[in-house]
């Protein structure tokens, strides 16, 4: 693994690159393609959102939590674009994500991830311990047009 030591971790909306988190979300990520950019830009100002950025400003990872700041956060459309993986951004992204003062004390801090376990893992995210009790409404084709 070859870490990368210069990156910044920053929760300022102005500096995202919205253009290119978007065509990853909308057209590569596996839970959100097709996501309209309505939705985007509306997720993206309702979200506490960290971008990752490079020595020379380049933004390559990127996370959102959705949160009362009080008792519950899920996080969100967590990527590393596919040329910096295995560097350890992922694990620094997730350690600012814990360490921002909006997410502290939260009584549940949920996710879901189809291939990232070991990773969430490391930060404390276990599977659900009562999913007896959870329930959801999912709607897989909501962002697909017929």
């Amino acid at each position: 693994m070859t870490e990368i030591l210069e990156l910044e971790i920053s929760t300022d909306k102005n500096k995202l690159q919205l253009n290119k988190i978007y065509q990853f979300l909308s057209e590569e990520a596996y839970w959100s393609k097709g996501l309209p950019r309505e939705t985007f830009d509306k997720a993206i100002a309702n979200s506490i959102c960290f971008g990752a950025y490079l020595e020379n400003g380049e933004q390559v990872a990127f996370a959102r939590v959705v949160t009362d700041q009080a008792t519950f956060a899920y996080l969100a459309d967590v990527f590393v674009t596919p040329a910096q993986r295995g560097k350890g951004i992922s694990k620094k992204l997730m350690k600012a994500i814990d360490a921002h003062p909006d997410l502290q004390g939260l009584r549940r801090f949920m996710l879901a991830t189809a291939d990232a376990h070991e990773l969430y893992k490391q930060f404390g995210f276990t599977p659900l311990s009562t999913p007896d009790r959870m329930m959801e409404r999912h709607n897989k084709t909501v962002y697909q047009t017929s």
